[in-house]
């Protein structure tokens, strides 16, 4: 509601403590959430398109069907998150730690993402 009557004012939540929020279907896009605390946070369908989600912590975070597309995610740690369904589109993932992370049928088509990252995560049907 209050992002759609203000599309240009810039969000900044770096550095918040936001663990275990609900912000299931929030549109954050284009949010600087670079260093936030994201752990076990619902972010169940949310609009993170190109949010700034880079050394954020997303450990154990629902991201299912969630828009990630163009998001920077560089170190990020998506330890044991939830990215089923998950728009990766274009994201920057390099040096994030995908240990465990679900990423069944995730769109991963022009991610930045090594083989090793991969070798770590859960997949599914991914498109890559």
């Amino acid at each position: 509601m209050w992002r759609e009557e203000h599309p240009d004012t810039p969000v900044k939540l770096n550095g918040v403590d936001l663990s275990e929020a609900n912000l299931s279907e929030v549109n954050l896009a284009g949010a600087d959430l670079g260093w936030t605390d994201l752990s076990r946070a619902d972010l169940n369908n949310a609009n993170l398109s190109k949010a700034m989600l880079a050394g954020a912590d997303l450990s154990g975070a629902n991201l299912a069907g969630a828009d990630l597309s163009a998001a920077d995610l560089s170190q990020a740690n998506l330890i044991a998150a939830d990215l089923t369904d998950a728009d990766l589109t274009g994201a920057d993932l390099s040096d994030a730690n995908l240990l465990e992370a679900q990423l069944n049928r995730a769109t991963l088509e022009g991610a930045r993402i090594t083989p090793e990252q991969l070798s770590q995560a859960r997949l599914g049907y991914d498109s890559l």
